[in-house]
């Protein structure tokens, strides 16, 4: 009888032990991960690290060149600014300092070809080579050629997406090169390509036209990728549902002022 009292208290003690042993090991448990605490080798903040300055920091001025085609030169703008004059007056007042825009370059009309022809010459290369930011906008007029051959129909008002398509690929390999010159000209500016939107997109009840300028701007930003001071700056969201309201009223498809205006805000929000 007493060996068995024995037993049992001896079972009792370590069952008791071991119950305590593993409370104390949850408490310790659930206190590393309720309240983790950084090892001793792993300094999670530091404030001995700079913060690297951004771009706009860094300078005491910002020189801004642009080239393209007639959105960068403003056209359907009333007010002539287009985006690029307001991109220079929003980022001076954010930034507190002198903005300038060095050269415009941009020419209405323009094609991808025609502006890799002007990317070879001398003095563009020069001009692009003092800027801290260049602004683009090409593509528009290699894909939608100011509404040419893209309707069909009775009244010619039916969009017809295979005669955008077809202009796609050769378009984009064009384009590919322009990133590349751009690039080598001046390879620490900051590159902002303006991304195209569907100016006809009230005239393509199946919005088959916005695949392919879908196609287009992922593959713009697959090709700026590549580089680490270049983005692409969106644009097909601002015009999809304000198609009418952004569009100049003139020839419906160049954006007017409030357009330019969207735009313009979108590239301060990128720069900042």
């Amino acid at each position: 009888m007493r060996s068995s009292r024995f037993m049992w208290g001896a079972i009792g003690l370590t069952a008791s032990i071991s119950t305590i042993v593993f409370a104390v090991g949850f408490a310790y448990a659930a206190n590393q991960i309720w309240f983790p605490k950084a090892s001793g080798d792993l300094n999670l903040v530091s404030s001995s690290v700079p913060k690297k300055e951004t771009m706009i920091e860094s300078k005491s001025k910002l020189q801004i060149v642009a080239l393209g085609d007639s959105l960068t030169a403003g056209t359907g703008d009333n007010t002539g600014k287009g985006y690029v004059g307001r991109v220079r007056e929003k980022l001076e007042k954010e930034s507190g300092k002198p903005v300038f825009v060095l050269n415009n370059l941009a020419i209405p009309g323009y094609k991808s070809d025609q502006l890799l022809s002007d990317l070879a010459l001398k003095k563009t290369q020069d001009a692009l080579a003092q800027a801290d930011i260049i602004l683009l906008t090409i593509g528009g007029n290699d894909i939608f050629a100011g509404g040419e051959g893209l309707f069909t129909g009775e009244n010619q008002t039916e969009f017809n997406p295979e005669g955008a398509l077809k202009r796609v690929d050769p378009a984009l390999a064009k384009m590919d090169k322009v990133i590349q010159a751009i690039n080598k000209a001046n390879p620490n500016a900051t590159v902002l390509y303006v991304g195209l939107y569907h100016p006809f997109l009230d005239l393509d009840p199946k919005k088959e036209g916005s695949l392919i300028v879908q196609r287009w701007n992922n593959s713009v930003f697959e090709m700026m990728n590549r580089y680490p001071h270049m983005a692409i700056v969106p644009t097909y969201d601002l015009f999809e549902q304000n198609l009418i309201k952004y569009l100049s009223s003139a020839d419906h498809f160049h954006p007017n002022g409030d357009g330019y205006e969207r735009i313009a805000d979108r590239i301060v929000q990128i720069l900042k």
